[in-house]
């Protein structure tokens, strides 16, 4: 079973997919920009501001989380665009979180002022939507096309999101 989960920034998907792959034994394959940009030495900011203006940075990202994925027989993917690159996912998952929400829990991660955090929140979301709309035609914005499960986070532990998702991808393996 291929499970993908993708929110905005902040919705608590790094942290709900970690659950689900512990709680089921599953592969977790959650590789991002952060690990990109480690991985090339350059600022994550500064590594943002160079995906708007070479794709070729998202193509190769969401190419190699699906090629993880594949690589799997039982995994948990998440990401941004997981729910719509990742084609053979048994279970789809959007999670959502308010734009307040979101920048409270990137400034409890990172830091900061919850005002900073808050733009940055939401300007991240203003460039990573045109991106995603201009390279793949996707409307992140608009997971009811293609979630299986949308699940808001704001007022749940990430606890109970992770058993709502491990009950529901219970019930996705009996029924195949």
């Amino acid at each position: 079973m291929r499970i993908a989960i993708s929110s905005k920034s902040g919705c608590g998907n790094t942290t709900v997919t970690t659950l689900v792959s512990r709680k089921l034994g599953y592969a977790m394959i959650n590789f991002t920009f952060r690990q990109m940009a480690a991985e090339r030495g350059i600022d994550f900011w500064k590594f943002c501001e160079m995906a708007e203006k070479d794709d070729s940075i998202d193509i190769e990202l969401d190419h190699r989380q699906v090629d993880m994925a594949m690589a799997e027989e039982n995994c948990v993917l998440g990401s941004r665009l997981a729910i719509w690159m990742l084609e053979k996912a048994d279970l789809k998952v959007y999670l959502r979180a308010s734009d307040k929400t979101r920048a409270e829990r990137v400034m409890k991660r990172e830091g900061g002022s919850f005002a900073e955090r808050f733009k940055e929140t939401k300007e991240r979301d203003e460039h990573d939507s045109a991106r995603y709309k201009r390279i793949y035609g996707i409307d992140n914005n608009s997971p009811e096309k293609i979630a299986d499960l949308i699940i808001d986070t704001d007022y749940r532990s990430a606890e109970e999101i992770a058993d709502i998702i491990v009950k529901q991808a219970m019930l996705a393996s009996r029924q195949n």
